[in-house]
């Protein structure tokens, strides 16, 4: 494949201008996902946190990276469209995912359609570098041949926070500036800054990413009010907490609604993601009782987590920032009801899944990303074959096809290329 080969058409839906900081040139040409779903529907993705078992041996930690890049693999093969990785630190059994630019390389050369996702760089001064995060990044899209999503956080755990002596009251501040500076150290020939987080002489900041103007950039959501930041700053939405679909719905509405009044300093991407729990199997009763198993030892780690609002005095946290599951439903119209599978997660046979997933694209959601796995809690090769049996049964619901060429009109001459 050539190196400007860029997968899944992002240089042509991207290259309007230079966008070197005109917010009104960025606003004319923004990243419209629902043109993107009149023909390819809800996107998946597979997320990666590299939660890993006890005992914590290296043994251990190895095979859960060996056993991730070979799900990547399969993914790619069979049609998921992205995969993302998390920036965790400390959190022993949670997430061993301290690196992901390096788990997102090895999985950049190890596949050749699915997009890269950096779910996300966590852009606190005392972890990153604005600059460094810059770099790797680019590099990033240019090994991937263009595939790179790149999202941005700033941390939830007074485990994390404490550990590099960051200030919690500052997190969100330094993120606001990463998100401003960033997209003109990639659209930039040379690049300065003067900030509260960082400031910075005129330099290149080098190499430049392959897709232009620049990746897609999204920000984790985890509570309430998140969205309306990213929506303002024409970022994508990329959830990695657990909500109603009452309360999606609201979320996405109001997003949509307020990031066509946003000035961003980059190009807008208007997409809507969602976290949530996958595993597909012919059976009902089966999905449910393998699904829920890891699902319920990802939940037990998750209570563990000690988030910043319960150790630190700060209103830089609002709420508390985990993954779970939402509560069990007993609605005649959740088939997994009976099996315990709440409302909306994707546990279960093909036909209960799709039905969950229409019910996530009725509210406006344009990718749904699956946690597949914890802790080891289900053998590699019941993983393997729930991702394949989604990909051939599920993942064909939701790819809309081409509209046709109306009746009376000719057909395209031979060897016209078709889009």
């Amino acid at each position: 494949r050539g190196l400007h080969d860029v997968s899944m058409g992002w240089r042509e839906r991207q290259s309007v201008g230079d966008a070197e900081g005109d917010s009104s040139q960025a606003r004319r040409c923004r990243i419209d996902a629902r043109s993107d779903s009149g023909t390819l529907g809800v996107k998946f993705g597979i997320f990666h946190e590299l939660a890993t078992p006890r005992p914590l041996t290296r043994e251990n930690e190895a095979k859960v990276i060996r056993n991730a890049l070979e799900q990547v693999r399969v993914a790619d093969e069979v049609g998921f469209d992205t995969v993302w990785a998390v920036e965790h630190h400390f959190l022993e059994g949670y997430s061993h995912s301290s690196a992901p630019e390096v788990f997102l390389t090895a999985c950049a050369a190890q596949t050749e359609k699915i997009r890269i996702g950096h779910g996300a760089v966590v852009c606190v001064r005392e972890m990153n570098h604005p600059i460094r995060v810059a770099e790797r990044a680019a590099m990033l899209d240019i090994i991937s041949d263009g595939r790179l999503e790149f999202g941005t956080a700033r941390s939830s755990t007074w485990t994390e926070l404490g550990g590099f002596e960051a200030d919690p009251d500052r997190t969100k501040q330094d993120w606001d500036e990463y998100v401003r500076a960033i997209p003109g150290m990639w659209t930039q020939e040379r690049f300065s800054w003067a900030g509260n987080c960082f400031s910075m002489p005129e330099r290149a900041v080098l190499p430049k990413p392959l897709q232009q103007p620049h990746p897609p950039m999204w920000v984790t959501v985890t509570s309430t009010g998140t969205e309306l930041d990213a929506a303002d700053r024409g970022l994508g939405c990329l959830g990695v907490a657990t909500a109603s679909l009452q309360a999606q719905e609201r979320r996405t509405k109001e997003y949509h609604r307020r990031i066509q009044l946003s000035n961003p300093m980059g190009h807008v991407n208007d997409k809507v993601a969602t976290l949530n729990f996958m595993y597909c199997h012919e059976d009902l009763k089966t999905a449910a009782e393998r699904g829920m198993k890891f699902l319920g030892q990802f939940g037990l780690l998750n209570s563990h987590l000690l988030f910043t609002r319960e150790a630190y005095p700060t209103t830089g946290y609002q709420s508390l920032g985990g993954i779970s599951a939402p509560g069990g439903s007993k609605s005649g119209g959740n088939p997994g009801a009976a099996y315990g599978v709440p409302e909306g997660v994707c546990i279960g046979d093909p036909p209960a899944i799709i039905d969950a997933i229409k019910r996530w694209e009725s509210v406006g959601v344009d990718q749904v990303n699956f946690l597949v796995n914890a802790c080891e809690a289900l053998p590699q090769d019941q993983v393997l074959e729930s991702l394949r049996l989604f990909a051939e049964e599920v993942i064909p619901a939701f790819r809309k096809e081409e509209p046709t060429e109306p009746a009376g009109h000719a057909a395209a001459p031979s060897g016209r290329s078709e889009t």
